[in-house]
């Protein structure tokens, strides 16, 4: 889960890319970067840290130019390396530089293709890099003589799409040319197009949620279509095309649920709509599994699950608090590293306000529940706060199998329900009674919303992985890889110099 930008204007783009940063910040706040392009020469920032922490006036200063690119990040592959924030660059051919949201699931193998087949070499872990060395690659491949025109950009996406496996939403510039989007063949990650008309003609924003493109006065056009690629010159003019063979949409789910700010709309589907649609079928489930009297009052886990819980309390006709006070200063606690570290979060990240739990019988509605690790701490917040009973309701599925589609689900083992069922579950979160959205309620909240979307990635919550290419195999070497990082480096080092031995022979 990043956040991507790109940007053709007629003035200078660093401050639109900038504030367009810091709208996508849920997104990703392990690493930020931005790329803009002047002439045939590109200028490059990007660090570790909060958007606002990685750009000073100095560094703005340095990022001249019309176009450009930006991404936030956290890392679901590769390491936490300063080395790996985006955006990435090659050098040839033209000059290119690229961000990217998801996670390719064949870049270990297209790693050892580019050094054999294509003699491009790969500096990190990350598979940022290497999606830009098969672009660039394919370009290279596509392009005659010194000139590139728009044909032959997207018959290189059309073979890159049948190159790389897994997800991938794509900013992308080309140096004395322009901006080249583009979206994997499932459309997994979200990627819209919005303009804004001006005295000198149009400028344009794509970016990963609609959120960023109003934030910043443009007007949404549309969201990229799975498998297209689109293209803008320098002159502003913007070229389309559709260039996998079988495209089709398969948003992911977990985007509505929890990633996605609530006031974007992807895919046509506004995500708090969506969610109050959630809070509407887990009633349904809840009035059927309790009686009038059992619950006192409705209460969310700030913030993503605040429109499900109002919903939920409206339809019951029960009364809806704020019991839990959030310090938005502190992490997402998911994506922190260590049960310790996210264990001693929770309670500075959540203060429970005393009154409003004491001798009632209190239903808690969290948007998902992953570890299980602060679910537990917030149930235990609710019964020293004096709650003589807690329920837990989450309006989500249960979350039993890895992501591997670019969002750092934790490995099977970590996962709570994985291999528990809801009453196991509930134990382990010290809850009184736990409810569970339902998988198909859970789509039809989607669909509800928007009944041209038929199908998801829901994989964390079904186990069915779209790409096809997922196997057993593939998981352990992904829960291997997190567990023993230093083996898989020294492995890495192996497998590199056997190449280059193999190189030299």
């Amino acid at each position: 889960m990043c956040g991507i930008v790109g940007v053709v204007s007629h003035s200078p783009v660093n401050q639109i890319i900038y504030d367009a940063l810091l709208l996508l910040q849920h997104r990703g706040q392990d690493a930020a970067g931005i790329a803009t392009s002047h002439g045939n020469a590109f200028s490059m920032h990007k660090a570790n840290g909060l958007v606002r922490d990685v750009f000073r006036t100095r560094n703005m200063r340095s990022l001249p130019g019309n176009s450009g690119i930006g991404q936030c990040r956290y890392p679901t592959a590769g390491s936490q390396s300063e080395e790996e924030a985006q955006p990435f660059y090659v050098n040839a051919p033209f000059g290119i530089t690229l961000a990217h949201n998801g996670n390719l699931t064949n870049a270990e193998s297209l790693k050892i293709e580019m050094f054999k087949n294509d003699r491009r070499h790969i500096n990190t872990d990350s598979d940022s890099e290497v999606l830009l060395n098969v672009l660039a690659h394919e370009i290279q491949e596509v392009t005659t003589g010194l000139s590139l025109d728009p044909s032959m950009l997207f018959k290189a996406v059309a073979t890159l799409h049948k190159r790389v496996r897994g997800s991938y939403a794509v900013v992308a510039q080309i140096a004395g040319y322009g901006l080249l989007a583009f979206r994997d063949p499932f459309g997994i990650r979200p990627l819209c197009i919005g303009f804004n008309d001006t005295d000198r003609g149009p400028e344009y924003l794509i970016a990963s949620e609609s959120v960023a493109l109003e934030g910043l006065g443009f007007h949404f056009l549309r969201d990229v279509m799975p498998g297209e690629a689109i293209f803008i010159d320098n002159d502003g003019k913007l070229y389309n095309q559709q260039c996998a063979e079988n495209p089709t949409l398969n948003p992911c789910a977990f985007e509505f649920v929890y990633l996605a700010r609530p006031d974007s709309v992807i895919d046509g589907a506004s995500v708090y709509a969506t969610r109050l649609r959630m809070g509407e079928h887990l009633a349904d489930k809840i009035r059927k599994q309790f009686a009038d009297g059992d619950i006192d009052v409705v209460m969310p886990i700030p913030d993503s699950s605040r429109p499900a819980a109002m919903e939920l309390a409206l339809k019951l006709n029960l009364n809806y608090r704020e019991g839990f006070i959030k310090n938005r200063y502190i992490g997402r606690t998911f994506i922190m590293p260590g049960q310790g570290v996210r264990k001693k979060s929770v309670r500075q990240k959540l203060n429970a306000i005393g009154s409003e739990f004491k001798g009632k019988s209190v239903l808690l509605v969290d948007d998902s529940i992953v570890r299980g690790t602060t679910s537990r701490e917030i149930v235990q917040m609710a019964r020293d706060s004096g709650a003589k009973r807690v329920i837990f309701a989450s309006a989500a599925p249960p979350v039993k199998y890895p992501n591997v589609y670019g969002i750092d689900m934790p490995t099977r083992s970590e996962l709570i329900a994985h291999g528990r069922n809801e009453e196991e579950v509930c134990r382990e979160i010290t809850a009184d009674a736990l409810v569970y959205q339902d998988i198909e309620a859970m789509k039809r909240s989607i669909t509800d919303v928007n009944p041209l979307l038929k199908q998801f990635e829901a994989s964390c919550f079904d186990g069915h992985y779209i790409t096809g290419d997922i196997s057993r195999d593939y998981l352990d070497r992904v829960e291997y890889a997190r567990q023993h990082p230093k083996a898989v480096i020294e492995d890495a080092v192996r497998t590199q110099l056997n190449l280059n031995l193999a190189q030299i022979e």
